[in-house]
C-alpha cells in the first residue's frame, strides 16, 4: 500500500512539472512575440521604403526623357548610411547635377507662407512655375524620408521633423533645390507673400535665407505679389518688405502689388484670363 509520504512526493513532482510546463509555454510565447515583432518591424520599414520609391518613380516618369532609376540612385546616395541629423545640403549636389534645370525667364514663382495659394495658381496657369513643379520638387513634394547609420535602406518612419535638427534629409534637400531654383532667375521674378500676417517677408524662411540671395543679375526685376484678405493688416509699406529690398543686390528692380486672394483664386480658375491680368 502506497504510503502518505510517497503520495505527497508524487504530488509535489507533478506540481513542479506543471509549473515548469507553464513557464516553458510563457517563454515560448514571449520568444515568438519578439521574433514576430522584429519581423513585422523590418517588413514595415521595407514596405515604407518600397512605397516611397514607387511614388518617387511614378512621379519622375511624368517628366519625359529622364533616367529615373539613375536619379533615384543618386538621390539615395545623399542620405543612406548617414545619421539622419547629419545630412548637409551639399550632399544633394550630385542630384542637382544629375537633373537639368532650365532657366525660365519671367516664369519663376516663389512663395513664402502662401504655399497652397501659390501652388494652386501655378498649377492652373502655365505661365508660372514653382519649385514644386520641377522634376525634383514634384517627386519629393510632401514626402518624408531618411536613412540610418549602417544601413543602405530608405525609411519613412522615425525620421527627424523639419525643426528637430538643421541637417535632416528633407530640410537639406529643400534648401539645396531651392538654391538651384533661385539661380535660374531671369528677367521678371515673382514672389507671392502673405499679406494677412504682420511680417510677410521672413529673413529666416527658405525664400528669405536662400532663394532671394541667389538673385544676382542686374537685369532681374522682383515683383512682390502681396496676397491680402478683406481685413488684412499688412500692405506694401510693411517694414519687413523694406528689409527685403535691402537683401537685393544693387541693380535688381523691385515693385510690390497688393492683390486680394479672391482675385488670385478667380483668375487661376479662369482659363481665358491671361496671367498678366491676375494682378
Amino acid at each position: 500500500m502506497e504510503s502518505a509520504e510517497t503520495r505527497v512526493s508524487g504530488k509535489k513532482r507533478r506540481k513542479r512539472g506543471f509549473i515548469l510546463a507553464v513557464v516553458a509555454v510563457v517563454l515560448l510565447v514571449l520568444i515568438l512575440a519578439i521574433v514576430l515583432g522584429v519581423t513585422l518591424s523590418r517588413k514595415e520599414r521595407g514596405q515604407g521604403g518600397d512605397k516611397f520609391k514607387e511614388t518617387f518613380m511614378e512621379r519622375c516618369q511624368n517628366f519625359k526623357r529622364n533616367d529615373c532609376q539613375h536619379i533615384w540612385d543618386v538621390f539615395q546616395q545623399a542620405y543612406v548610411n548617414r545619421d539622419p541629423c547629419e545630412v548637409p545640403a551639399e550632399a544633394y549636389d550630385p542630384l542637382i547635377a544629375a537633373v537639368h534645370l532650365e532657366s525660365l525667364c519671367n516664369r519663376l514663382l516663389f512663395w513664402s507662407k502662401t504655399k497652397t495659394l501659390a501652388l494652386d495658381f501655378a498649377g492652373k496657369k502655365d505661365c508660372f512655375q514653382t519649385v514644386e513643379e520641377t522634376l525634383l520638387g514634384s517627386v519629393l513634394n510632401d514626402m518624408t524620408w531618411c536613412g540610418k547609420k549602417g544601413s543602405n535602406e530608405t525609411v519613412t518612419t522615425g525620421c527627424p521633423g523639419w525643426s528637430d535638427c538643421v541637417k535632416n534629409p528633407v530640410r537639406s534637400f529643400w534648401g539645396r533645390v531651392s538654391a538651384a531654383f533661385g539661380e535660374r532667375c531671369c528677367e521678371n521674378v515673382t514672389v507671392m507673400l502673405n499679406g494677412s500676417i504682420t511680417t510677410p517677408f521672413d529673413s529666416k524662411s527658405i525664400f528669405g535665407s536662400i532663394e532671394v540671395k541667389r538673385f544676382k543679375s542686374s537685369r532681374e526685376n522682383l515683383i512682390v505679389v502681396l496676397a491680402i484678405q478683406k481685413n488684412s493688416i499688412t500692405n506694401c509699406t510693411n517694414p519687413s518688405l523694406q528689409n527685403l529690398t535691402m537683401e537685393l543686390d544693387k541693380g535688381i528692380g523691385y515693385s510690390c502689388l497688393e492683390v486680394p486672394e479672391s482675385q488670385i483664386e478667380e483668375c487661376a480658375s479662369d482659363p481665358e484670363k491671361p496671367c498678366g491680368a491676375c494682378w
